[in-house]
């Protein structure tokens, strides 16, 4: 894919990366794409914390992919540093050209660049073909996660 760029977002990204979070039955009942104006603050906090990589994947000037890497530093596993990813979509006509491929592997790269010991990602149980995907990338089911919302 020599013709796609991984970026840092920017505020001018943000209705594109609205866009794609979205695009999919579980984003559509979550996401508001007409109002930016929550996703616009969001950015600005995202944006000052160097623990937070906001990116995406551009080709020919359309934002086509994008995710969300958190940098956690901790006390468990001898005070290991971990990333999180977050918030991985692809634009419906890009899904299976091997862009989601490129961009775990961007942020695979930049964890261990950034020191982290271990990756790791949650996905909506819904999700059974992402799940199938962050296998074949060599992620495994370890643990069970848990959401309050607040």
């Amino acid at each position: 894919m020599t013709d796609l760029d991984i970026r840092p977002a920017t505020p001018d990204d943000i209705p594109a990366i609205v866009a794609l979070l979205a695009d999919d039955p579980l984003g559509a009942q979550r996401e508001s794409p007409d109002d930016l104006t929550p996703y616009l603050a969001a950015f600005e906090r995202l944006d000052t914390d160097p623990n937070q990589h906001l990116v995406v994947a551009v080709r020919a000037g359309r934002v086509i992919g994008t995710l969300q890497l958190t940098i956690i530093p901790g006390l468990s596993r001898q005070g290991a540093t971990r990333s999180l990813i977050e918030a991985v979509r692809i634009h419906a006509d890009e899904r299976g050209s091997g862009l989601g491929g490129e961009l775990i592997q961007w942020a695979v790269d930049t964890s261990r660049r950034l020191g982290c010991q271990l990756v790791q990602l949650t996905s909506d149980k819904k999700r059974t073909d992402a799940h199938r995907f962050y296998e074949r990338l060599g992620f495994t089911a370890s643990h069970e996660g848990f959401k309050l919302s607040l």
